[in-house]
C-alpha cells in the first residue's frame, strides 16, 4: 500500500500561512537545502492531493522568468505528478482528477493501486480529514525559524490524540528544520 505523506511549510508556532493568507515566511530558505530536500522527495512520489483552494494557488503553478534553475527543475517535477483535487464542487480539468463524494473509498482505492508514494499537499480543512480519518502515514514538516502570533493553523479540528515516532530531523544553514515523524 502506498504511502501517504504530509509535507508543508510551518511556522514555529504551526501556522500554513499568516493572518491575512501570506506565506512570505517560507520563502526565507536561501541556503540551497530546500532544492537539495525536493531533489531527495519528489522522486519517491507519483501523485499528490490538494484540496480544492490549495489546488486553485498552487496545482498548475509556473515559476517566474526569474526563477532559479533549481525552482524552474522542482516546478517542473511537481507538474509532472498525478493529481487529485478533493472539492465539494464537481469540475473538469484536464491537468488533476477531482474527486467530490466517497473520499475515503477513492482515498484507499488509489493508496491500493500501484505506484510511488503520496504527497499531501493541503489545505488544512483537507489535512485534517486526513488526520481524523488515520490516512496520514509521515508527517514532514519544514519548521521555519518565524512565529507569526495568529493566520490558519495546520492543526485545527484534530477529533483524538495522534501518537508520533520521531525519524529524523534536519536542519538547514538558514534554521528551517525538516522534522519527521510517522504514526505508531
Amino acid at each position: 500500500m502506498r504511502k501517504i505523506i504530509l509535507n508543508l511549510a510551518v511556522t514555529l508556532d504551526c501556522y500554513i500561512e499568516g493572518p491575512n493568507g501570506e506565506i512570505d515566511w517560507c520563502n526565507t530558505d536561501d541556503s540551497g537545502d530546500t532544492d537539495a530536500f525536493f531533489d531527495r522527495f519528489l522522486p519517491d512520489v507519483d501523485a499528490i492531493f490538494y484540496g480544492r483552494i490549495s489546488y486553485d494557488l498552487w496545482g498548475q503553478y509556473q515559476p517566474p522568468a526569474e526563477a532559479t534553475p533549481g525552482e524552474r527543475k522542482i516546478m517542473d517535477m511537481i507538474n509532472s505528478k498525478k493529481k487529485y483535487v478533493f472539492s465539494r464542487t464537481p469540475r473538469t480539468d484536464d491537468k488533476a482528477t477531482f474527486i467530490t463524494s466517497d473520499i475515503l473509498q477513492r482515498v484507499n482505492e488509489i493508496r491500493n493501486e500501484p505506484g510511488k508514494n503520496i504527497w499531501l499537499y493541503g489545505g488544512s480543512n483537507l489535512v485534517t480529514e486526513f488526520i481524523n480519518a488515520d490516512l496520514v502515514d509521515t508527517y514532514l514538516l519544514a519548521v521555519f525559524p518565524v512565529i507569526l502570533g495568529s493566520g490558519k493553523p495546520l492543526f485545527s479540528g484534530i477529533k483524538e490524540r495522534k501518537n508520533l515516532k520521531l525519524e529524523s530531523v534536519e536542519t538547514s544553514k538558514s534554521g528551517v528544520m525538516l522534522v519527521n515523524y510517522s504514526r505508531r
